[in-house]
């Protein structure tokens, strides 16, 4: 990792003449003067508005450096009039936080950005990022439009009667969902130009030799400070056949619907495209190289979530391996596993993971340092191994979610340009698959629970909910606590089960906040909600008690022996 981080000392570089001095700082601003430099008491933040929109436009129109900068170590030459205290490659969820932020705190900013695209390549992208347009965002409308046939089904119990059978129409969704994906990238362009930061279009790379130069397709612009926020990109290994594979990225935007699709992989990316799929009624097959889906879940989970997509009718292939992919004259595909063929698809999609967009940036040749996979290596304040260059959000591999990127992001502006040297804190995140039924946690697994605390109180209900009752579906719910024995805190809460993810969010302020057992016992429960549940487990479904005949033992054989 870099090295640790010096609390930098918050400057700004103007001119020293008196003229500029009058014109934009009042006698009674409490500002000291000091040539060349301009020190600010605290941060850029105790300049007025009004006098801070001055500097920025003195800044632009006259070549002036005016804005905060942490400069105390980051190789930056004093003497050195900058274009912008701060150069961030890439628009996506990360780096428009930490833009917007840090012009917000007073720094003059640049950001760039590919063209945009509904699908990501070296020559397209768009403002917005991953998340916005091939990500989250498409993604959870797609979930929306699956899920109506579950509702079609479900209404029936209710006295819901139809003359034909619902029919979707794909094209529809797909012109909706892009027209939707077009007004998002241009919120996320007025939200940078309405905070002041300039945005370059094009594909921005850090200049030869020099790590405070961004070079955008032949343009040159130097900085104090560059932020990389690139993100990643789909992962297909490399088998005979994968030029007919798609990714998630067109997966989002296929000209057709899928008659029969195969899904490579067993991560949350693949479950929540099979229940995609499987509710717009296509054949969906899952093939996977674990025993299990999700691995890095809560074993029960995993196990929960996988017979309730089964049910729903996705089939899944265990312990198979891809080895080709074969298209036949008639267009149709096959999948070659270890364990045999399977043919007739339409689509054949891998879900394979992600690896950070590192590829051409120029990182390399200036001293960053990558690791295996390509993700840029940080420390705990976003910088990597060379001072002037920073790091936030997929791109460092660390925690790869949107949120944890705004976090970073936000966090590196205050470390920057506040004066606040500030760390991103990933205890007790929230997370969410938006499979079906989706599912939502925070805190630790059983298996972590074990490991960091020994004895632990475990506490589940597996339920059919009131809806199901009615409805005559196979839909059930489950919910699991997880207690620190010594401490009585809720260090783990996982929920399967329909509206999971918005139950979390409320949730996990409880977790993050070091609740205990009894606080969610206090509780009233709202009735009647599948929610409640969480307040009204009394007996616990197991205690793990650490064997003290156990010292010595490895992990594995620790949790064997606590029968996990």
């Amino acid at each position: 990792m870099a090295s640790s981080l010096t609390s930098p000392k918050l400057t700004t570089t103007i001119s020293s003449s008196a003229a500029l001095q009058t014109l934009f700082f009042p006698k009674n601003l409490p500002l000291s003067f000091s040539n060349p430099f301009l020190s600010l008491p605290k941060t850029l933040t105790s300049v007025p508005n009004r006098y801070r929109r001055s500097l920025s436009h003195h800044h632009y129109s006259r070549g002036f450096v005016a804005a905060a900068s942490a400069d105390s170590d980051n190789g930056a030459d004093l003497s050195r009039q900058y274009d912008f205290d701060l150069f961030t490659i890439g628009a996506g969820s990360g780096g428009v936080r930490a833009s917007r932020f840090a012009s917000n705190f007073g720094a003059s900013v640049a950001i760039c950005e590919l063209p945009f695209s509904t699908i990501s390549s070296e020559t397209t992208g768009g403002v917005g990022g991953t998340c916005v347009l091939r990500g989250c965002v498409p993604k959870k409308l797609m979930v929306y439009a699956s899920k109506y046939s579950h509702e079609f089904e479900e209404s029936n119990g209710f006295g819901w009667k139809y003359d034909n059978e619902p029919t979707h129409d794909w094209s529809t969704l797909m012109a909706n969902k892009n027209a939707e994906l077009q007004r998002l990238t241009g919120i996320y362009k007025n939200i940078l130009k309405n905070s002041g930061v300039t945005l370059i279009e094009g594909r921005g790379k850090v200049g030869q030799l020099d790590p405070h130069t961004v070079d955008v397709d032949g343009r040159r612009y130097s900085a104090r400070h560059i932020l990389i926020s690139v993100g990643g990109r789909p992962f297909i290994p490399e088998i005979p056949g994968s030029q007919y594979v798609i990714d998630s990225d067109a997966a989002l935007d296929l000209p057709s619907k899928p008659t029969k699709i195969a899904i490579v992989g067993g991560g949350y990316i693949a479950l929540e495209f099979a229940g995609i799929f499987n509710g717009l009624k296509s054949d969906v097959h899952v093939f996977i190289r674990q025993k299990k889906v999700l691995r890095g879940f809560d074993e029960e989970i995993r196990d929960f979530v996988s017979e309730q997509m089964s049910v729903r009718g996705i089939e899944f292939h265990t312990e198979e391996s891809p080895q080709a992919i074969l298209k036949s004259a008639d267009g149709s595909l096959s999948l070659k596993t270890s364990k045999g063929t399977v043919e007739g698809f339409s689509h054949i999609m891998f879900a394979t993971g992600r690896r950070p967009n590192t590829r051409n940036l120029g990182l390399e040749e200036v001293g960053v340092k990558l690791n295996k996979n390509g993700a840029i290596e940080v420390d705990e304040y976003s910088r990597t191994s060379v001072p002037s260059i920073w790091a936030v959000g997929d791109v460092t591999d660390r925690l790869n979610l949107t949120p944890v990127a705004l976090m970073e992001g936000g966090a590196l502006a205050k470390t920057l340009f506040r004066n606040e040297p500030t760390k991103p804190v990933y205890r007790a995140v929230p997370s969410a698959v938006f499979c079906q039924p989706p599912i939502g946690q925070v805190g630790l697994t059983e298996e972590q629970a074990i490991q960091e605390y020994g004895d632990i109180d475990v506490f589940t209900a597996n339920f059919r909910p009131l809806k199901a009752t009615l409805s005559g579906l196979p839909d059930r719910v489950f919910m699991k606590l997880i207690v620190s024995a010594k401490t009585q805190k809720v260090v783990g809460l996982h929920m399967c089960g329909e509206d999971s993810p918005e139950i979390v969010q409320g949730f996990a302020v409880a977790v993050k906040a070091g609740l205990t057992k009894a606080d969610f016992d206090a509780t009233v429960g709202v009735h009647p909600t599948a929610s409640e549940e969480f307040v009204t487990m009394r007996t616990p479904t197991r205690k793990i008690r650490k064997d003290p005949s156990s010292e010595g033992k490895t992990d594995s054989e620790t949790k064997a022996a606590a029968g996990v």
